[in-house]
This record gives C-alpha cells, sequence and structure tokens, in this order.
C-alpha cells in the first residue's frame, strides 16, 4: 500500500491511535453531526424525556440544578438555555448552583427547599446526583420528582429518582461511557428534540458548551467526545460566538481561533472563578446573557475574581511547598496530604495540581469548611485515586470524583489517620517506576521534517485531550543559531537547527525552562521533547514553532526516520 496521499509520520501516529484504516482515517478527520449516538441508547432516556414532557404539557415549573465547576455550570446554561425556548412562560423555569460554602458540592437541601418554595415539581440535577439517595428521598417528600444527569461512578445501588442518565451505571447500554456532565445534558435535550421533531440545527448554538466543559473536566477526547468537542470549536470559532465568551474573550484581548488548551487556560478559569470567589451562578448569568453590554458586566466582575483566585492560588501553593519542605516525613513520603483551616476552599483543587508540579504524586489538600474538614485530591498517572479513597471511606463523611481527581470532607481529628492510610496505600498500589512523570514519545524525528505541511497535517489530529494527545517528538543533536535568551520570568526562546547544518533555525520556546540558558548557549548538541504548533502574535502567524517540553544534554545520531513508517494507512 502506497502513502502517497498521506505521509508517513501522520499515518504513524494515526496507526498509534488505532487508526489503521482509510475508513476510520476518514471517520477521525471529518466528525459530523451524523456520528453521533442515538440519545434513546441511554438507560432512562425515555423516563426523563417523558416527565419532562408532562411538565412542559402541564406547566409545570422545572428547575435546572448543577455544580458550581465548569462543567456543572456550562450544563446548567445549556438545559435552561434550550428549555426556555419550550416553556410555556418563563416563570415556570429556574436554575440552582450551590453555593460552594454554604452548600457545598452536589444536591443540597438548601437547594430543594429553595425548589419547593417556587413550586417546582421537577428538578434537573446535572454533574451530579449519582450518590443523592437521601436527597431524592427528601425532593420526593416534597412532591418533587428528580432527573438525574451525572457522569461519576455511582455505588452498589443506583438512587431511586424519576429517572438517572449515567453511561458508567452497570447497567446503562450506551456504547460511550466517557461523557461530560454537560455532554449528558446535551444528549438529553438532544433526546427531547428529537422527540418533538425539533430539528438539529436548533440545538447548535449549545455545543460551544459541551466542548469547553469536555476540555476543562478532563475526559478522553475521543469517540463522542471528539465529535462534540469538534462541532462546539467550530461553533466558538464562529461569528455566531455567544456574548458571554466574547466578554471573556475580549477582557484577554484574544483573536485567533480557540482551542482546546485555549479553552483549558483562558474560558475555563473565568468561569470557574465565579463559584470559587463569589457564586457560580454568575457564570451560568455569563453564559446565559444575549446582550453583550450585560455580558461584559458580568465578564468584568468574573475576571476579577479570577485575579483574586490567582493570587490565592500562589499564597496557598507556596505555604503548602514549605509545609512540605520543612517536615521531613511529608518530604519523603510517596503521597502528600497537607492541611491548614485558613486555606480558601475555592483553591484547594487548583493547589493540589500544583504540588504534582513539584512533587510529583498523589496529593491531597485539605482546608475547614462549615465545621467539617474539606479536601480535593490529584493523581498522577498509572494511580486511581478514586479507589484510594475508597479504601479510606469509613473515615470520611463523603466523597466523589474518579480516577485522577475527587473531593472529600471528613472530621479534623481524622486527618491523622487518613494522612497514614493514604500513604499506605499509595506506596502498596503505585508501581515505582511511575514516580517519576514521563512524557510519552511519539515520533522521533530530524528538525528538516518539520515543516508548515508537516504542522497543518498535525493541527488536522485536533482536538487534542486525553486518549488523543497532542503528539510529542524527539529529536536529537540539535543546537541554537544563537538567539537563545530568557523571556518573562522563567522562559527560554530559543532558534533551533540540526548540529552541522547552516542556515535559519525553527523558532522554539520553553516555558519554565530558563534554568537551561547556559546549555544552550554553550554551543554543544543537545535533544529536545516538543509538541509542533503555529505561532501567532497579535493576531499574526508568525510560522512554526516547537514548543518544547524536555532538554537534555548529549548528542546521538539521528535515526533514519524512513524506517520508522510502515507504508500501513492510505488516507
Amino acid at each position: 500500500m502506497t502513502t502517497d496521499r498521506c505521509p508517513p509520520e501522520l499515518a504513524e501516529l494515526l496507526v498509534q491511535r488505532g487508526i489503521d484504516t482509510p475508513e476510520l482515517a476518514a471517520t477521525f478527520f471529518r466528525p459530523s453531526v451524523a456520528q453521533l449516538l442515538d440519545p434513546f441508547l441511554m438507560k432512562d432516556m425515555d423516563r426523563a424525556v417523558e416527565r419532562i414532557e408532562k411538565a412542559l404539557g402541564d406547566a409545570e415549573r422545572i428547575m435546572v440544578y448543577g455544580d458550581y465547576d465548569v462543567d456543572g455550570t456550562t450544563a446548567v446554561a445549556l438545559v435552561h438555555g434550550f428549555l426556555r425556548g419550550l416553556v410555556r412562560s418563563k416563570e415556570d423555569l429556574f436554575f440552582h448552583i450551590p453555593d460552594r460554602y454554604a452548600e457545598g458540592y452536589g444536591i443540597s437541601t438548601i437547594g430543594i427547599d429553595r425548589a419547593a418554595s417556587l413550586g417546582v415539581t421537577v428538578i434537573i440535577a446535572l454533574d451530579c446526583g449519582i450518590k443523592a439517595h437521601d436527597k431524592v428521598e427528601y425532593a420526593r417528600s416534597l412532591g418533587i420528582d428528580m432527573i438525574i444527569c451525572d457522569h461519576h461512578l455511582p455505588d452498589s445501588t443506583i438512587p431511586d429518582a424519576c429517572a438517572v442518565l449515567d453511561p458508567k451505571r452497570p447497567d446503562c447500554p450506551y456504547p460511550f461511557k466517557e461523557l461530560s456532565g454537560c455532554g449528558i445534558g446535551f444528549k438529553l435535550m438532544q433526546a427531547l428534540a428529537a422527540h418533538n421533531d425539533i430539528p438539529f440545527s436548533e440545538l447548535e448554538p449549545q455545543l460551544d458548551l459541551v466542548a469547553i466543559s469536555t476540555a476543562c473536566d478532563i475526559v478522553p477526547v475521543n469517540g463522542e467526545n471528539r465529535v462534540l468537542s469538534h462541532l462546539g470549536l467550530q461553533r466558538l470559532n464562529s461569528a455566531q460566538v455567544r456574548p458571554g465568551i466574547q466578554a471573556m474573550l475580549n477582557m484577554t484581548n484574544f483573536n485567533r481561533a480557540l482551542t482546546v488548551t485555549d479553552l483549558v487556560f483562558v474560558i475555563g478559569p473565568r468561569i470557574n472563578a465565579a463559584g470559587r470567589i463569589e457564586h457560580g451562578q454568575q457564570a451560568v448569568e455569563l453564559l446565559l446573557s444575549n446582550d453583550q453590554k450585560e455580558a461584559d458586566n458580568i465578564g468584568l466582575r468574573i475576571d476579577a475574581n479570577n485575579s483574586t483566585r490567582q493570587g490565592l492560588d500562589k499564597e496557598t501553593t507556596e505555604q503548602a511547598l514549605g509545609m512540605i519542605a520543612t517536615d521531613p516525613v511529608l518530604a519523603d513520603a510517596w503521597s502528600t496530604v497537607v492541611y491548614h483551616p485558613q486555606w480558601h476552599k475555592g483553591v484547594i483543587g487548583i493547589v493540589a495540581s500544583r504540588l504534582i508540579e513539584r512533587h510529583y504524586r498523589p496529593t491531597v489538600v485539605l482546608t475547614e469548611s462549615n465545621g467539617k474538614v474539606s479536601g480535593s485530591a490529584r493523581s498522577v498517572k498509572g494511580f486511581d485515586l478514586y479507589e484510594a479513597i475508597t479504601a479510606c471511606s469509613d473515615l470520611l463523611h463523603q466523597y466523589g470524583g474518579h480516577t485522577f481527581a475527587a473531593g472529600l470532607t471528613m472530621d479534623a481529628s481524622n486527618i491523622p489517620a487518613f494522612r497514614e492510610r493514604f500513604e499506605r496505600i499509595v506506596r502498596e498500589r503505585l508501581d515505582e517506576r511511575l514516580r517519576c512523570p514521563e512524557e510519552e514519545i511519539d515520533l522521533e524525528l530530524p528538525l528538516s521534517r518539520i515543516t508548515e505541511p508537516f504542522v497543518r497535517n498535525v493541527q488536522r489530529m485536533a482536538p487534542f485531550g486525553p486518549q488523543n494527545m497532542r503528539p510529542v517528538f524527539l529529536t536529537r543533536g540539535v543546537v541554537d543559531t544563537g538567539r537563545a535568551r530568557k523571556v518573562g520570568e522563567d522562559h527560554l526562546k530559543m532558534s533551533l537547527r540540526m548540529a552541522g547544518t547552516t542556515g535559519d533555525g525553527i523558532d522554539a520556546i520553553a516555558f519554565r525552562m530558563a534554568h537551561h540558558l547556559d546549555l544552550v548557549r554553550s554551543g554543544e548538541p543537545f535533544s529536545v521533547l516538543y509538541a509542533v504548533e503555529e505561532n501567532h502574535w497579535q493576531g499574526r502567524y508568525m510560522g512554526v514553532q516547537l514548543n518544547i517540553k524536555d532538554i537534555k544534554a548529549g548528542v546521538e545520531d539521528v535515526v533514519d526516520t524512513a524506517a520508522l513508517f510502515p507504508e500501513s494507512l492510505q488516507a
């Protein structure tokens, strides 16, 4: 089989991802609405649609209820935004985001009581509820039916709600198990639209929110999620971007096409900041706004919250790192469990991620909230955090999450026992070889292969994320052309070419790697790991750029890359 229509490097990257036929390649490169799954394949979908239909027909009052993070707030904005076109009166539709500090995560008694006081008879719970057995019963006692749309792992039993939509429940035949909470909300609205013969075009304005949630909740970007992300990014980069998103882009002077990375680092933190600092309701109001001036005003407040969050994040991270440095037990541990009663609950999840950047090990950051100790946990590759926390469940009031991230609450008196047991579990279950971060290498290439057409081909593999990560390349024996310099606080800007060659180099940026400046300037060849990207500056295309992941001293012969690429794919 020839590879005339598919460059060998691209063919190898596709084969690594299990895309080894022309048909699979065509599907991969052309995500479309036709590839979306039938929502009625999901367990209880028919029951959920039937209950919503009854509520709409009888003019019952509906509350859309969701978590205060990006996934929850985008899910609420999506479902509320679509339903407001179907209800007889806007007075029959409400939304509720729990207060992080007064109510905590998930469905709360306070939220149910508010629904009852408003005359609500149906609650659609998004990104939460799969373990809310008692809350479902409490709502029923007040005459409220609950429809749960969650993507977290359930307990051994499922709440006795009117309908429970969760592909991870064991009896759910839905083929794709990794939708975000917002993605499940979208499938519910897709089913409702299909039941009422509403054209899919009327759902398309909500796809931007699914793309944001998929990116920020770090769910796999394959299967149906890849299709939803692709379609959502198309919407985000169209002239029909919603005012709330435009407001956030205006604040950052953003003037190029949005990528998954931008959703994670530009849009997501601002949406999250509302719930971390003030209230997640602001984020929903921003996303639902149809007026640009109103959206800009809400956006300014959320941007101020994000600035406050950044300050708290930095201060708390420094304090936590200080604890680790001054405590011999913590310094030598395989896990990190740190606690301070004064830390801001809204940033402890971010701080846990920051600590892993410095000390690569499963991490739990704890603070005091409403008389209890509340924590956020983050994991490393190869360690199932949810299973580890489940093994500590007798020490906890409640917990929830998945393999790489979780939340938990406990009594302060249980912190020492939790720290000891969590450490023991990590030592028992974490392979010692996985205690250091590893960057997986997709291909080894000489720099001569990094051309504009090559980069465009790699970009065609987007959107990137778990299960479809941006390819990482290795090139040995490179030198700087003499332009290496420190930029910003700790970054390194270079221009690289192969040792022994002449001519212009390829621009490269190495974030937080200014400590390699002497090596790069020495003139001695070195090796680099990198991703390829297009460099844009103030709206102008500046050419191809290497985004450096690692730099190592030393020289080895560059392999004959032609031997690496099997003629295995024609696309």
